[in-house]
């Protein structure tokens, strides 16, 4: 009996020790787990720094070239300003001729008329010659009023000197004029068509960039075109939609044997489309595995599960001999989003449809090439 006391004993004794060294592996496998997640997360905010570096960089460049064309665009309009102003002159430069040329021509026909008065004069002067003793003080008085007509005569044309020379001056001074507006209006030309190069260069550039970004519109399409009906595919984003009902049993993160083949067959009908099809493999960066769920119970609840089942998903993928064979390990993402993404009919949650596995694309470049398109549309 005592034998079997001990027997007993170190049975209990072996069954602890068996128990605490398989409580001491699992420790250590979570460990190393926890490990590759840090690492992993250390990579990704490093990748998104190198980004966010050179988004801000094409956006201080963006902002330059505008700066630049706001900067042009003003000279134009000073310059425009000034060529009205300068017109403005000149017409008031041919009225002030236009006047001075009237009264040029009234004065001509004063000195006409003077001159007729002399003629008559005479004529008197020679009718009347046997008169002269006693019209003498009024030929006095006619000679005084005659030399007061010469010196009214000399003056109008010593005006009449001085206005040829004005003109003369205003004519120079038109001619200047006009030759300064004839270089103004070639720096013009000159700005006008420097402006409208740079016009073409960033209309070709925002042309590019469109044509860029709406890559993963013509992706979506090529997803359809390819799988048609046979795989549920989001118009919007294009993911790969599997409900969590056919996948996993409720509140758990164990895939099911019988969902892993249709599982196995539309992931690899989705992800061959991406990666045979050179428009669209080109641009691939990383094919994400995120899970979700509805909003039954707390976040942090279905945060940690809709992340195991995502995890689940991947683990079973990657023993597939497909994975292997297109060397797409690395491409691959896992990650969970509880109820943020829930699906919603006429503002109600769909929560049959929140539940579920989304297969995602992620493009190269593609958040960056968003925001360059709305910094350009803004613009």
């Amino acid at each position: 009996m005592f034998n079997k006391k001990r027997n007993n004993n170190n049975e209990n004794a072996n069954f602890w020790i068996s128990y605490a060294d398989l409580m001491a592996g699992l420790l250590f496998v979570f460990i190393l787990l926890i490990g590759a997640i840090m690492v992993k997360s250390t990579i990704l905010k490093s990748a998104i720094t190198k980004k966010d570096s050179v988004l801000n960089e094409q956006s201080q460049t963006l902002l330059e070239q505008s700066n630049t064309l706001l900067i042009k665009d003003n000279e134009i309009t000073k310059l425009k300003n000034l060529l009205a102003q300068r017109e403005e002159s000149l017409q008031t430069t041919k009225e002030n001729l236009i006047i001075s040329n009237n009264t040029l021509k009234l004065k001509s026909d004063e000195i006409e008329k003077l001159n007729q008065l002399l003629l008559a004069q005479n004529a008197k002067v020679d009718s009347y010659s046997n008169h002269i003793v006693m019209l003498q003080n009024l030929t006095e008085e006619q000679n005084r009023t005659l030399n007061q007509k010469e010196l009214d005569v000399k003056a109008y044309k010593n005006k009449i000197v001085l206005l040829s020379n004005s003109m003369s001056e205003q004519d120079d001074k038109l001619k200047l004029n006009e030759q300064k507006l004839l270089e103004l209006l070639k720096a013009v030309d000159n700005k006008q068509t420097k402006y409208d190069e740079l016009l073409v260069k960033l209309q070709a550039q925002k042309a590019k960039i469109k044509s860029l970004t709406g890559i993963k519109l013509k992706v979506i399409a090529e997803l359809k075109s390819s799988l048609g009906d046979k795989i549920n595919i989001d118009k919007k984003s294009g993911s790969l939609r599997l409900a969590s009902n056919i996948l996993f049993d409720k509140g758990s993160s164990t895939l099911k044997e019988g969902a892993k083949n249709e599982l196995k067959e539309n992931f690899i009908n989705y992800v061959d489309t991406l990666i045979t099809n050179k428009n669209i493999a080109d641009h691939l960066d990383k094919i994400i595995i995120e899970g979700h769920t509805d909003s039954d119970g707390s976040y942090l609840y279905n945060l940690n599960l809709s992340q195991q089942r995502a995890f689940a998903v991947m683990n079973y993928l990657l023993t597939l001999d497909y994975i292997k064979e297109h060397n797409i390990k690395d491409k691959l993402v896992a990650s969970g989003r509880s109820y943020l993404d829930a699906i919603k009919v006429n503002g109600v949650e769909d929560k049959d449809a929140s539940r579920r596995i989304e297969v995602k694309f992620r493009l190269k470049n593609e958040d960056a090439m968003y925001e360059i398109e709305r910094i350009l549309d803004a613009n």
